[in-house]
């Protein structure tokens, strides 16, 4: 059976509005997307961020008169324009089925993949890692979570102590135990991002003795050998010293979800204790690396 979609173009503070007159008129679901490919960034435990401008889609069965809705959504919100409206049919199709094929594995380096659980992995005799799409951030699609596994790659820390500062997925925590280290501290404040971390842990049997998983206040302190932090500009200036405590003299750090604008000043922020690497930049965005005094 074929379906009808009807999108509207709206700013973030109509959602709540359009999304109520959508249901009422009869949408299956409602779904959002970003409309200007705004970035949204790690959110802290409790929010729920969302774009400037969205374009929300209602999901109308087939038979359903949307001809007149675009005008109901304007007299409860008489600024949009008659343009901030499309309306399509779309075939019915196997909607999990589509979903699972928009994610394939994808390889980082020389033999890191990153293999969805219903893919079989390329390359049998790579590092594989098993990650399934979810809700904690971090599944190597970012340029920030790519730009860190590609390091990892390059800088495998065969026998190393490791801080994984801001878990999200647990991606770079799982890789780097599956490239040999030691062992992992993953730190999250998010609890769902302390759930997932042990979850993917389990699928690619690291879940052991080597992984240890919680909350920053319960991390111990002694200096280890390679500290990651894929978080936010603002709180890597912020954590700057905290985190260079914990990386040992000849050390390494590995810092990213920085815009590029953003670089320099927090290049600047570890330069007291780290010697920085050239920035590395995947568009808008930026890894940076540097071994301590």
């Amino acid at each position: 059976m074929p379906w009808q979609e009807l999108t509207v173009r709206i700013p973030r503070e109509q959602l709540e509005t359009v999304e109520a007159l959508l249901l009422a008129a009869g949408a299956v679901s409602v779904t959002y997307r970003d409309a200007e490919d705004q970035p949204v960034l790690e959110p802290a435990p409790g929010e729920t961020p969302i774009w400037d401008q969205v374009l929300v889609t209602g999901l109308f069965e087939a038979e359903a008169d949307l001809d007149t809705l675009p005008s109901l959504v304007r007299s409860q919100l008489p600024a949009l324009p008659d343009n901030a409206f499309s309306i399509v049919t779309v075939e019915d199709r196997d909607w999990e089925r589509a979903w699972m094929d928009d994610f394939e594995p994808l390889r980082f380096g020389e033999r890191l993949w990153i293999c969805p659980s219903w893919h079989e992995p390329p390359e049998a005799g790579a590092v594989n890692i098993l990650l399934d799409p979810g809700l904690a951030f971090g599944t190597g699609t970012h340029p920030t979570t790519a730009l860190c596994l590609e390091w990892l790659d390059a800088h495998p820390p065969a026998g190393l102590e490791v801080i994984d500062y801001g878990s999200g997925s647990g991606i770079l925590a799982v890789a780097a135990l599956k490239l040999g280290a030691r062992r992992v501290a993953a730190v999250d404040i998010d609890p769902q991002a302390l759930t997932a971390t042990r979850d993917n842990a389990a699928k690619n049997g690291v879940e052991d003795e080597r992984l240890t998983v919680g909350y920053p206040d319960e991390l111990d302190a002694h200096p280890v050998d390679l500290v990651m932090a894929n978080i936010l500009s603002g709180p890597l200036v912020e954590l700057a010293p905290r985190l260079a405590g914990y990386v040992r003299p000849g050390g390494a750090i590995v810092l990213s979800g920085i815009l590029r604008n953003q670089a320099e000043t927090v290049r600047e922020a570890y330069g007291a204790w780290f010697e920085m690497a050239p920035a590395v930049f995947r568009g808008d965005w930026t890894r940076l690396a540097g071994v301590r005094h």
